[in-house]
């Protein structure tokens, strides 16, 4: 590419007044990602899926009370 072409590329990304290419933190696609994150953050955890987080910790503990009787003997 030709330094000139380069140039006049850089020059036009960053011209004052440009129209917004609808990616900006203002776009309405961010309004609504945020909207959606938001929504997602409200909302609570499954009591089964505590349930099953509670029985992955208990299996991890026992397996690493189980590796350390090991160590010892």
């Amino acid at each position: 590419m030709k330094k000139e072409n380069w140039v006049s590329q850089e020059r036009g990304r960053t011209r004052p007044g440009q129209a917004d290419d609808g990616l900006g933190p203002t776009s309405d696609i961010g309004s609504r990602l945020r909207a959606l994150y938001g929504a997602v953050q409200e909302e609570g955890v499954p009591d089964q899926l505590l349930d099953l987080l509670e029985k992955l910790d208990s299996a991890e503990n026992a397996q690493k009370g189980g590796a350390n009787k090991r160590d010892g003997e």
